[in-house]
């Protein structure tokens, strides 16, 4: 079984699952999936993609020129995709036996407050 994998690293191929994103649009949809928990800095993001993409897990999509400057696009591979879906699976686990104990615990799991 494959180790886990660190949210922010979660968090960014599940962004670009979505479709290939430049940097911006990646650390504004990691921002949106933590519901604001997770705000990227730039060069944490581009640590971050170089490490995924030696592993394999993305690769520079296209590059474009906006306003006088290049804006490079990442998307996932089949690799990405895989140890994301790993990731969610493992996770998923995790959350469903968690709500078991608690249900066992107390009755139905207490539901979250949303904002």
């Amino acid at each position: 079984m494959a180790q886990s994998i660190q949210e922010p690293t979660f968090l960014i191929l599940t962004a670009l699952a979505g479709g290939p994103l430049h940097g911006y649009g990646v650390i504004t949809e990691v921002t949106a999936l933590s519901a604001g928990r997770l705000t990227l800095r730039a060069g944490t993001l581009y640590a971050a993609l170089d490490r995924l993409a030696t592993a394999g897990q993305v690769v520079a999509d296209r590059e474009e020129v906006v306003d006088g400057r290049l804006r490079r696009y990442y998307r996932l591979t089949d690799s990405g995709a895989e140890v994301l879906a790993e990731e969610a699976e493992r996770l998923a686990r995790n959350a469903a036996e968690a709500t078991a104990r608690l249900h066992a615990r107390t009755g139905p799991a207490p539901r979250l407050a949303t904002t």
